[in-house]
């Protein structure tokens, strides 16, 4: 009962806090389910961010539910699941009319316009973290090579990112493993 309850904690905390969707509370369920709790390590929680980036869908709810099950099983999917959910649920149901009243201000356009920096912040924290990973378990030569890559086939000919990451799954498998 107790691996439950921290189950629910590690995804319903960043799923209040995570303003901006999956992408935004990305940082905060590594904090929790790594650093907090100890789930999993952070290469760990790399390859299940990889995998839940390569899936469609929302990637918070992909991940809750993996991450739920390997800890808890059926219900500790169930659990997470619903931990990652709800607080989106209570805050559409309680906020509604005031969004829709509010929605063209420009004090809520200025507040968002703030919001965004500290996103671009810790995703760039996790990012670093994710290299320095990568660093220690595959070496600098294969890093620096899939880092390369990756940025060409992003930026010069706009491979969607899921393929990107597919492929660098498949590089892994095939050269790393």
């Amino acid at each position: 009962m107790k691996e439950l309850w921290e189950i629910f904690l590690a995804f319903f905390i960043p799923g209040i806090v995570g303003y901006g969707g999956g992408p935004a509370s990305i940082p905060l369920v590594e904090h929790e389910v790594v650093k907090n709790y100890g789930f999993m390590t952070t290469t760990e929680f790399g390859e299940v961010l990889a995998l839940a980036n390569a899936l469609p869908g929302p990637i918070a709810t992909k991940m809750a539910g993996y991450i739920g099950y390997q800890v808890g099983g059926v219900a500790g999917s169930t659990v997470a699941l619903i931990a990652t959910i709800v607080p989106s649920l209570i805050a559409i149901i309680a906020l509604l009319g005031l969004l829709n009243k509010f929605k063209d201000s420009p004090k809520v356009k200025q507040m968002t316009a703030y919001v965004r920096p500290t996103i671009a912040v810790l995703l760039g924290a996790l990012a670093f973290q994710f290299f320095n990973s990568s660093y220690a378990s595959a070496g600098v030569i294969q890093t620096i090579f899939l880092s390369v890559v990756t940025f060409i086939l992003l930026e010069r000919f706009n491979v969607p990112p899921a393929f990107v990451v597919a492929g660098a799954l498949v590089y892994g498998a095939v050269f790393l493993s």
